[in-house]
């Protein structure tokens, strides 16, 4: 399977400082922000750490004490988007940072400040496909010194540009439809995986020989209790299986509802309290064996969004299976959006001086960790595999077709199976919108008379 190019420009390493004795109007500012741009991009917004003359007298190298090493933006590029900038006229000026003076709005968004001064960076994208780049690492002097002589105010930050291929792949068809699944590669197309929906027979509990144990480590049971079903069948959405198979027939992936979708007493929507659940299942030897659990409930009435929880599930030596969340977010259930997965700052590093590598966090990009997704079941280190870009799916809304577009990074993928397990859970990500849809909505053509074949 050959990867499709993507690039990716990295932001962060922010801070702000005047130089001591300035009468530099920052030298009264409490907080400031700035403002990302992008040329066709959506504009992302950062605080910035700001430095004041007490800290830097703290100590002797008071910048890397105080410089945030975090990441502030991130801007994903494909092909496509990468030939169009690169042929702009405007190719010297892409990446814009604004500097304001204020902070978080209190509701959303940001409060209006003093424009302090403005940054651009020249970009070379044909460079960044190839291997990494840093545009700039380090101090530059922003807005103007005053009639009195007072230095500029200097902004820090680091931009690196750096190539992250990534697997794309696409349904056919809805995933409840049982489409085709095709690898794209500019404007090839090839078919690589088939995916089947099913309605599991709820008396099957046999997931695998550790499906007991799983259902130990937490505080509900992951499959439903068989318990009153018939009385409940019309009021829980349970029992949904999508099984991937590769070309030859093989099943290489499945993702199981093992915990029923069921309204909260007195309403009519799966909450956060009581969400439904799916395991994302892989083949060894002859069984299938948990690789993550997906979580979905229905946020408050007045927002119309989605909340979700993805976990790794890790092999352990003991009964009890522990787990790492890699994503606990929200999506809109009118608009839909992207379900994405991305490590690139979850986990700290040591502060970046101005003269460091500048790297973000847990580190991204392709070669940016040793360990391979078929190596799941590698103890506690399982939990640092995952780094950097991991996967992104697409979600439509509850009223539009869904055909799931995933992407996968090319570093986590190491033989088929890898690679069918992003895509079922995908496909679990975008049935979990219909699973979560009201119960007072009839759920999709497909979905209800699978339904309504259930009996118990």
């Amino acid at each position: 399977m050959d990867p499709c190019p993507f690039v990716r420009i990295l932001i962060g390493n922010l801070a702000l400082k005047c130089p001591p004795g300035s009468r530099s109007s920052l030298s009264s500012v409490s907080s400031c922000f700035c403002k990302i741009k992008l040329k066709n991009f959506t504009t992302q917004q950062a605080t910035i750490p700001l430095l004041n003359q007490q800290q830097q007298e703290q100590s002797q190298n008071p910048e890397s004490n105080y410089i945030s090493n975090s990441l502030a933006a991130c801007f994903t590029l494909d092909k496509t988007q990468i030939e169009k900038l690169s042929s702009s006229k405007k190719l010297k000026s892409l990446i814009n940072i604004e500097i304001y003076t204020g902070g978080e709005g209190a509701i959303c968004g940001w409060t209006n400040g003093k424009f302090l001064g403005r940054v651009t960076v020249p970009l070379d994208l044909k460079r960044a496909e190839f291997k990494p780049y840093v545009l700039h690492n380090g101090w530059i002097g922003i807005g103007r010194g005053n009639k009195k002589g007072s230095s500029m105010a200097e902004f820090h930050m680091s931009i690196r540009a750096e190539p992250d291929p990534r697997y794309v792949f696409e349904f056919a068809g809805e995933p409840e439809c049982s489409p085709q699944i095709f690898q794209v590669q500019g404007s090839v197309r090839q078919a690589v995986f088939t995916c089947k929906f099913s309605l599991r027979n709820p008396g099957d509990r046999n997931l695998g020989p550790r499906q007991s144990i799983l259902e130990q480590s937490t505080s509900r049971n992951w499959l439903p209790s068989l318990g009153n079903e018939k009385d409940q069948s019309t009021k829980e959405r349970k029992g949904w299986t999508i099984t991937i198979h590769d070309l030859s027939g093989s099943p290489v992936a499945m993702a199981s509802m093992v915990t029923p979708f069921v309204p909260s007493p007195g309403s009519d929507r799966v909450n956060r309290s009581n969400p439904g659940a799916w395991l994302i299942l892989r083949p060894s030897l002859g069984t299938w064996k948990p690789w993550g659990r997906l979580e979905a409930w229905r946020e408050h009435p007045k927002t119309n969004e989605l909340g979700y929880r993805f976990e790794l599930v890790h092999e352990t030596i003991t009964a009890t299976p522990s787990t790492t969340t890699l994503v606990n977010s929200v999506i809109s259930t009118k608009n839909g959006g992207k379900f994405i997965i991305d490590t690139t700052n979850s986990v700290s590093t040591p502060a970046c001086s101005p003269h460091s590598s500048c790297d973000f966090g847990s580190g991204s990009g392709s070669g940016s960790g040793s360990w391979s997704g078929s190596e799941i079941g590698a103890g506690l280190f399982s939990q640092f595999m995952y780094r950097g870009f991991v996967t992104s799916s697409t979600v439509k809304g509850s009223s539009s077709c869904s055909k799931p577009e995933v992407e996968i990074g090319v570093q986590h993928v190491n033989c088929t199976e890898d690679a069918a397990a992003f895509v079922a859970l995908a496909a679990a990500m975008d049935l979990s919108m219909d699973a979560c849809r009201l119960f007072s909505h009839k759920l999709r053509k497909e979905l209800r008379q699978l339904s309504q074949s259930f009996v118990v």
